[in-house]
């Protein structure tokens, strides 16, 4: 038998098999698949940086389900390779290989987080849409991969000064993974150099932005 994830019930394996799925449309690094005491976290990433001098933002994309508790387990997967099993709805059949992308190896704080005022989910969606547009402008045909990856690194890596000076890619994660529905104010902490984005549906995490270039010169020693 294949290895698989047990989840709590018929509803949350096609939950992670919905997350998976966008996941896959935005990504090819995989979902990372953390699960212990009840709860499956799955994480994608559908912002990162690819090597030394990538201006693209690390932003990840959080959801949890419930699953059977006696459910242990850490890994990355290939994303479309999740699939529901014939025998047990409340089953996701896992592909027989992982991955290790360099996301993966970053993991934000569980704790000591602080709130800071909220980000209404209307504009997440609004921001996210006009970023969308805007790299969809400035990709010319038949660009390669490399300018397609710096046009998108320079739209939703810039910081934008009604998320709170979050990059905009915090708004495209929220709208690509299908967190945003209604009217809601998302909630907003901040632990160290992380952001998180807590909306109803699901979570966005931010590290940065992060300082380029020379700091100012500061004085050492007494004052005079």
């Amino acid at each position: 038998m294949s290895p698989r994830l047990l989840l709590a019930d018929p509803e949350s394996a096609a939950d992670a098999l919905t997350f998976a799925g966008r996941a896959a449309r935005f990504t090819v690094e995989g979902v990372r698949l953390q699960a212990s005491g009840g709860v499956l976290a799955m994480t994608a990433a559908p912002l990162a940086p690819r090597g030394f001098g990538d201006p693209t933002p690390t932003v990840l994309a959080l959801r949890s389900l419930g699953a059977d508790p006696e459910l242990v387990c850490d890994l990355v997967v290939e994303a479309s390779a999740l699939s529901a099993t014939t025998d047990d709805p409340r089953a996701l059949a896992l592909p027989e290989t992982a991955l290790s992308p360099a996301w993966a190896g970053i993991t934000p704080p569980r704790s000591g987080w602080d709130a800071r005022p909220g980000i209404e989910a209307s504009t997440l969606a609004a921001k996210a849409q006009g970023g969308i547009a805007r790299v969809a402008d400035s990709v010319p045909t038949d660009a390669g991969e490399d300018v397609v990856r710096a046009v998108r690194a320079t739209v939703w890596g810039a910081p934008d000064e009604e998320l709170g000076g979050l990059p905009l890619g915090v708004a495209f994660a929220a709208l690509s993974l299908g967190f945003i529905s209604g009217g809601e104010t998302a909630r907003v902490f901040t632990s160290g150099p992380w952001t998180r984005v807590s909306l109803s549906r699901g979570h966005v995490l931010v590290r940065g932005p992060v300082a380029t270039g020379l700091t100012p010169v500061r004085r050492t020693g007494s004052a005079d």
